[in-house]
């Protein structure tokens, strides 16, 4: 009865954990919870006061701020709520922007990156356009900031601005720096500006030209090392334009040559030769407009136009001062430009710049034979010898003239005009001398 009684037991034991195996019973499954989505009763700092939140919040530097807002959508809300207010933006956005020391300087410029960098990471999640409605209400009454709001000559203002721009829109694409570039205008009325100074005659709203010079330089143009984006912010700022304002607006007022207390040295371009370092701007501001047309497959016909129209603002440039602004944009341009005249025929014109041109090479320390293979692109443009041959005659004769010429105004006195009149002179007959030599050489060989 024992073993019948176990052999049972032992059977329905059998049995019964046999329908228990076949039970079937779901496991949990696991799957990762971001810090966002996790319980907030369980994170450290919302057991925190409030005030001694703040007070930790308070004890990070900027930069430290902008990677802890990057923790949670919780810790996000919180920083933003807290650089929101009065007292954060009293002491972290910087009021005084008139530093007399470098070091000074750059270590405002550094904390305006570093502020761009916390306002691109906290309003992450936020359209472009709450980003930026946000992010300019910290900064919208800033006068240093402002277009014709600061006097102060040394102001490192709009210079901050700029790098804090550069910061919060760097990696954005194209749709969001026109919704940028159109917030701006708004914000400054920046076109209306711009169109206030551009009709105006010449020498009239000297100031105006200044702090738009600097407020589109610095803050839109200048703090991009990348050319390319560089020209999209430069035909921004062209398109509402047409041609001629566009050869006034850009490359005077934002590119011209600028005397030391701050005004346009404009008259100067009609008067007198300037140094390279002048007419540097200008050069680089046609070369970004050339690869931008380049990019777009268009002709240079519209940049030829500019360029003419800019040679003649506010009156005839001198001569000297074509030739070197042709000699800065390079070979590719400056041949451009001569064989527009050449297909034309205005012999007389080209010739006169040509010897200007080696003029400048001379002056400037360019190598000779850079005029020379130039003079032999244009001649390539001829069809005939006899073509050919008159170029050559009118270069020579013109040689002769612009000596002619030096040499008559150097006899009309002593005064200190004269002198550097007769000093040119003698560059010339070096420049002609040298340039006559490697331009036979070349037939020689």
């Amino acid at each position: 009865m024992v073993r019948k009684a176990s052999r049972s037991v032992g059977r329905y034991t059998a049995t019964h954990k046999s329908s228990k195996r076949t039970h079937y019973r779901p496991r949990p499954t696991r799957g990762v919870v971001t810090r966002s989505q996790a319980n907030t009763s369980g994170c450290f700092f919302h057991g925190l006061p409030a005030e001694v939140f703040d007070m930790i919040l308070d004890k990070l530097s900027v930069l430290e701020l902008s990677v802890f807002s990057m923790v949670s959508k919780d810790i996000t809300k919180s920083v933003v709520d807290y650089i929101s207010t009065l007292t954060w933006r009293n002491k972290r956005i910087i009021q005084s922007f008139h530093h007399r020391t470098c070091p000074e300087q750059k270590s405002t410029v550094g904390h305006y990156r570093d502020l761009g960098l916390l306002f691109k990471r906290c309003t992450l999640l936020l359209p472009t356009k709450d980003r930026l409605k946000f992010i300019y209400s910290k900064f919208s009454q800033i006068p240093c900031f402002l277009l014709e709001k600061c006097l102060a000559p040394d102001c490192i203002g709009f210079s901050c601005y700029g790098v804090f721009l550069q910061t919060l829109i760097a990696g954005w694409d194209e749709l969001e720096c026109h919704r940028v570039f159109n917030f701006l205008c708004d914000l400054t009325n920046l076109m209306q500006k711009i169109d206030a100074v551009v009709t105006a005659k010449p020498g009239v709203r000297w100031y105006q030209r200044l702090q738009l010079r600097l407020f589109c330089r610095q803050v839109l143009l200048d703090p991009w090392l990348s050319q390319t984006e560089c020209q999209f912010w430069l035909m921004q700022l062209l398109k509402p334009w047409p041609m001629v304002s566009q050869a006034h607006y850009l490359l005077l007022i934002l590119y011209g040559p600028l005397l030391p207390e701050g005004t346009g040295g404009w008259q100067d371009l009609a008067e007198r030769g300037l140094p390279h370092s002048a007419l540097w701007d200008l050069a680089r501001a046609i070369l970004l407009l050339l690869g931008k047309l380049e990019d777009k497959g268009q002709t240079t016909n519209l940049l030829l136009a500019i360029v003419e129209e800019l040679i003649v603002i506010p009156q005839p440039w001198h001569v000297e001062n074509v030739a070197r602004l042709l000699v800065l944009c390079g070979s590719s341009l400056c041949y451009t430009v001569l064989a527009s005249k050449a297909i034309n025929g205005r012999l007389p014109e080209i010739s006169r710049l040509i010897v200007y041109i080696i003029l400048v090479c001379e002056k400037d320390g360019y190598h000779m034979s850079w005029a020379v293979k130039l003079v032999q692109q244009i001649c390539g443009t001829f069809s005939t010898p006899p073509e050919r041959f008159s170029f050559i005659h009118q270069l020579e004769n013109m040689f002769s003239e612009v000596t002619r010429e030096f040499f008559e105004f150097s006899l009309t006195g002593n005064h200190l005009e004269d002198r550097e009149t007769f000093q040119t002179l003698c560059v010339l007959l070096d420049s002609s001398a040298r340039f006559h030599t490697k331009f036979l050489h070349m037939f020689l060989k």
